[in-house]
């Protein structure tokens, strides 16, 4: 068995809560994220906070990037137990490869940019119809 084939249960991810030891499950996979503690971008706090549970709604609120996602895998260990009913998971949405972005950096902005250019335009097509009628 590898390492990342190795089934980690709950209670044992619990015990890894502190900066000493900090495990996080996400979708159902266990990553040793002790000594990226320090280099996180959003800061150890935020890595502490879910330290030893489950952090798959923590990790998809925050909206990483693709690069993000993909350097988590060196830090993975093993798979979360899945005859432990003990905890409420977020199952991924398709297939195995449950870190993949979901597209929400594009589309998120380009709404937005799109109506903020339509009423730009409108603003200034009225402004200048407006100011032409006098």
């Amino acid at each position: 068995m590898t390492a990342k084939s190795r089934v980690i249960s709950l209670e044992e991810l619990n015990q890894h809560n502190s900066n000493q030891t900090l495990w996080i499950a996400i979708y159902d996979r266990v990553y040793d994220l002790t000594k990226f503690g320090a280099e996180h971008p959003g800061g150890e706090e935020v890595l502490l906070d879910q330290a030893g549970k489950d952090g798959t709604a923590a990790f998809e609120d925050v909206g990483h990037s693709s690069d993000a996602r993909e350097s988590m895998k060196q830090y993975e260990i093993g798979i979360l137990d899945n005859n432990d009913n003990e905890v409420d998971r977020i199952k991924p949405s398709t297939s195995d490869s449950s870190i993949e972005e979901k597209g929400s950096s594009f589309a998120s902005w380009l709404i937005p940019l799109g109506l903020a250019v339509l009423a730009f335009v409108f603003f200034r097509h009225y402004s200048s119809a407006s100011g032409s009628s006098d």
